[in-house]
């Protein structure tokens, strides 16, 4: 397996910092989007993809945390890899859905209401965060910045994997009422 290098200069930099702040922004644009874009019927099956996606993005990144844990950077970098795709994945679905339908109401009662929006909003509010932190946590493994890389992933691993987790139990809590 061929590995992609970057070049570590002050241009990747700015391209990071310009992704982290551009996704999020481009996201909420899109989604608050009031007039829905027909995509047709198949969009429907679009949020039970996104919790499939958010489940092995969990499953990846722990695999990724034990391999680097047992000094297996090869199969390390496979699952890093393997979350960052899934990732990408899940965010042009995740975008596809919500211009293409309204969005779902919790329908939920009694406690699981409070413990879901805190979820919800925790979950939304770290997503946008992950971001620069994913970016700048690949760009530095790309570009050979392994010191950096390490220094960022102490905060860019439990964020990510707390994202992916909460995006699963927001998906279970929720999948009920989705029409």
């Amino acid at each position: 397996m061929t590995s992609l290098a970057v070049e570590k200069n002050n241009k990747n930099e700015r391209l990071v910092n310009i992704l982290s702040i551009a996704i999020p922004v481009a996201v909420a644009l899109l989604i608050g989007i009031r007039t829905k874009i027909d995509l047709g019927s198949w969009t429907k099956v679009l949020p039970h993809v996104i919790g499939f996606l958010n489940t092995t993005t969990s499953l990846t990144l722990i695999a990724g945390f034990i391999f680097i844990k047992n000094k297996n950077i090869a199969m390390h970098r496979r699952m890093m890899t393997l979350s960052f795709i899934q990732g990408s994945f899940f965010l042009v679905l995740y975008i596809l859905y919500h211009v293409s339908n309204a969005s779902t109401s919790y329908g939920g009662e009694g406690i699981l209401r409070p413990i879901y929006y805190v979820l919800l909003v925790s979950h939304i509010v770290l997503s946008i965060g992950v971001v620069w932190f994913v970016l700048r946590a690949v760009y530095y493994a790309l570009s050979g910045q392994i010191a950096e890389h390490k220094k960022i992933v102490k905060w860019t691993f439990p964020l990510w994997l707390y994202v992916s987790i909460t995006g699963v139990v927001v998906y279970l809590m929720i999948s009920p009422y989705y029409n």
